[in-house]
């Protein structure tokens, strides 16, 4: 030993999986099971605890951020198709939704709302919407969330002279458009004609009532004065009357309501062709305040994409876009940069917002060869997948980093063997969690484990750490609270 020289390690690197044995370097590990990396050294993971104390949830499916106005809360799928809200380790909701049939969902957060769309996953392992199923929505009350949107206006409204005021002379078609408690607004309905005096306000009775106990408001719309009425009572352009709001849904008439046609500004034709029901799907995400929804049970290369601000308005006709039909679903939807991507397993395709209707957008290919899994887009936080910098991706050519294109080599070089030995009929388990807090991301594995990557030393190939953690449980997904509090959820086998 006297002429040997000391080899010396100053960092340890990580996982290597790549090739033979003789090639890992020095600073690698061919095992790393069960650790955690710090400057320059390494030290065993950390252990898990109950996150509830109190109504304790075992047999979990998926777990997704929930954002309130009062702060991130919890929603829990249980292996009996049960929804549950986790509003703290204390304090739980119980069932706010319930499909037998239900085996995953995606959420989006808004204004303090949960959109909630229920999937499964069929005999040949794709994943679409149930089958007639819909998107829902929960208000964060412990009230089970129920169907968005609704049904419209039943009826025939009566409108007669009022008193003297301000109207143009000539015939107007009216109609009631119901509101909700969740701001959705029905499609104009209960249909009237009539031949207004100049001068002369109208007075409106039989004002349509919802059985739907949702409904709040209901608004008056009316066209400007027709010229030629060619008997097409929905096939005009309805705006919405100013000030003829009835904020109830109780009252049955509205009398005087007075405006000249120049009044009429704010457009309600785009309700006539929405869903009443929306059917439910497999992607959610927000584009340009519009929601986007992918791969209903029917439509599995469809993504329908809602009126801006208005995430239950959902146009049947103008509100949709078509990826290639290939036989494969999309799996993920995802803003990035100002651009909508939608992707397949093994396609990514993008969409720009040319400020008209989404059946007007025009698609562009991003990658015919690389896509993502259903929860392969790395959620960064509670904030979905979207960082200031990249998206990170894992798919089945492994985990890589997106800033419109994916970036070569991939982030999983240093582990190709590893990854390419998961389970690719499984691959719908494969999520991805991003800490960027303190620099690490997590991926659940088809087999219960989970990748642990700490890129405090960097985001490359190069730089990127990992190590293999195991439980005696079978973990299913993962979620971050408290700013880097790892939550993870398991089931039986």
């Amino acid at each position: 030993m006297r002429d040997h020289a000391p080899i010396t390690i100053e960092d340890f690197n990580g996982l290597w999986a790549r090739g033979d044995a003789d090639a890992c370097p020095l600073d690698h590990f061919l095992e790393a099971t069960n650790i955690q990396y710090y400057e320059g050294g390494f030290r065993t993971r950390d252990g898990i605890d109950l996150f509830q104390s109190t109504g304790f949830l075992g047999n979990i499916l998926r777990i997704h951020p929930y954002k309130m106005m009062s702060g991130l809360t919890l929603l829990v799928l249980t292996a009996d198709g049960v929804i549950h809200h986790v509003i703290s380790p204390s304090a739980i909701f119980n069932n706010i939704l319930s499909k037998a049939t239900m085996t995953d969902f995606n959420v989006v957060s808004w204004a303090g709302r949960a959109y909630i769309t229920p999937f499964f996953t069929d005999a040949n392992g794709l994943e679409k919407g149930l089958q007639n199923e819909f998107l829902y929505v929960y208000k964060g009350d412990g009230v089970a969330a129920r169907k968005a949107a609704g049904n419209p206006p039943v009826g025939t409204l009566a409108v007669a002279d009022g008193a003297a005021g301000n109207m143009d002379a000539g015939l107007h078609l009216f109609a009631v458009v119901f509101e909700s408690d969740t701001g959705w607004l029905s499609a104009p309905a209960a249909f009237q004609q009539f031949t207004t005096t100049e001068g002369v306000t109208v007075s409106l009775s039989n004002i349509p009532v919802s059985l739907q106990s949702f409904v709040t408001k209901r608004h008056i719309v009316a066209t400007s004065k027709i010229e030629q009425f060619n008997g097409d009572l929905d096939g005009y352009q309805y705006y919405f009357v100013p000030g003829a709001t009835i904020e109830n849904n109780t009252a049955t008439t509205l009398a005087n309501v007075a405006f000249f046609d120049i009044d009429l500004l704010e457009d309600a034709s785009h309700l006539l062709d929405n869903f009443t029901e929306i059917p439910a799907g497999v992607g959610l995400c927000l584009y340009h305040g519009r929601l986007c929804l992918t791969t209903t049970f029917t439509d599995i290369s469809v993504a329908y994409l809602s009126e801006p601000g208005e995430p239950e308005a959902i146009n049947q006709v103008d509100g949709l876009l078509i990826v290639s039909l290939d036989g494969n679903p999309l799996t993920n939807c995802q803003e990035y940069r100002d651009v909508l991507y939608l992707f397949k397993q093994i396609r990514t395709v993008g969409y720009h917002d040319n400020q008209d209707v989404p059946a007007t957008w025009e698609p562009f290919t991003v990658d015919e060869s690389n896509g993502s899994p259903v929860h392969g887009v790395g959620a960064v936080l509670d904030s979905g997948g979207v960082n200031v910098d990249y998206l990170l991706i894992g798919n089945y050519n492994g985990i890589r980093l997106f800033d419109g294109a994916y970036q070569v080599p991939e982030l999983s070089f240093k582990i190709q063997d590893f990854w390419f030995d998961l389970d690719r009929t499984k691959f719908r388990a494969v999520e991805i969690i991003n800490d960027t807090i303190t620099k690490r991301f997590y991926a659940v594995l088809p087999d219960g484990t989970i990748l642990f990557a700490d890129y405090s030393s960097g985001l490359d190939s190069e730089n990127v750490k990992y190590a293999h953690w195991t439980y005696q449980v079978f973990i299913t997904t993962v979620e971050i609270v408290n700013l880097n509090q790892l939550v993870l959820g398991s089931r039986t086998v």
